[in-house]
This record gives C-alpha cells, structure tokens and sequence, in this order.
C-alpha cells in the first residue's frame, strides 16, 4: 500500500474514532427524559400565552391572532396547554412599503410587509422576567397590476400577514425552546 493511502486510512480511523467517543453526548432537545425532570416539551407546553388585547375586528387583533394561534400550535402541538409555569406577553408593530411602482400607471407592484415584536417571557411563580427579546419578520408580494384587481391584491397582503405572523411564532418558539433547554 503507498503512503499517501495509508495517511488517508489512518485519517478514517481517528475520525470514527472521535465519533464513537461523542456519540453518547449527543441529545435530541424534544427527547423524552429517563432521569424524571420534565422534558423540554412539558416546559414549552407550561407557556401561558395571553389571549389578544387589540380592538376586535381591526386588522391588528386578526394579525395577533394569527400570531398566537401559530405559537400556540407550535408550544403545544394537538394538546391542549398544561397548568401554566411562563406567561408570554407580546407586542408588536407592522410596517409595510412600496418596493417597486409601476411607471405607466405610479401603482405599487410590488410591496413589502414586516412585523417587528417584543417578547418577555414572565415567571408565575415569583412574578419575574426571565427572558426578553425582539424579533422581527419581512415579507414581499406582488400587488397584481396595482390597484386594477382589488381582490387579488387584498389576498396577496393577507397571505403576506399571515406568512409573517409564521415567521414570528417560529422565531418565539425557537427562542423559548433554547431558553428552556440551555436555561439562557
């Protein structure tokens, strides 16, 4: 065997070598845990999350709506909540702009939709905040010719809401679960 193949072989062995000798640290986060502390999705499911405190019907209250329904799914999956340990409590602003304006008709063609929230995270049994963060989340779409079809333009900023809305929850949700986890 020449020289160079025996380096490379050596190689391969020290490499499944280091791999044997971490392949016990390794933990899925969702695991289930064998040593009787409450896993990480029992932590997440004791996250209360407020019901919406904007005025009923205005887009806002449909926006923090979405928003919560998508965390909500995502702390708790099917199951309904456990008794609460964590309230989250959430603000938020949106944003939404022009990108690109048709020279023919001066219409917007294209837009852009952004959601930027707090987050503070709220410790029911001493009544602290443990955890605070911001996020935010933005999101083109085409508005369709303008303003010619209304409909289609008011789906394509609804699909846009509702996709940023996503985005937030995503963001909370991975921010709670390493809080959770890592305990920072």
């Amino acid at each position: 065997m020449s020289l160079a193949r025996t380096r490379i072989a050596v190689r391969l062995i020290a490499v499944a070598a280091l791999a044997a000798l971490t392949a016990g640290c390794f933990q899925p986060m969702y695991a289930e845990r064998t040593d009787g502390k409450p896993g990480l999705r029992e932590k997440l499911m004791g996250v209360e999350i407020p019901p919406v405190d904007k005025n009923n019907a205005s887009r806002e209250a449909r926006i923090q709506v979405e928003i919560r329904n998508a965390l909500a799914f995502k702390l708790y999956g099917n199951a309904t909540g456990m008794p609460p340990t964590h309230r989250l409590v959430l603000r938020f602003n949106t944003t939404r702009s022009s990108l690109m304006i048709d020279p023919n008709t001066a219409l917007p063609t294209s837009e852009n939709y952004g959601i930027d929230a707090q987050y503070n995270l709220i410790d029911l049994a001493t009544n602290k905040s443990v955890m605070t963060g911001t996020t935010f989340s933005r999101v083109s779409y085409d508005t369709f010719q303008g303003q010619l079809q209304r409909f289609a333009r008011a789906r394509a900023f609804r699909d846009a809401e509702d996709r940023a809305a996503n985005e937030i929850a995503e963001n909370i949700q991975t921010r709670l679960a390493s809080y959770f986890y890592a305990g920072t």
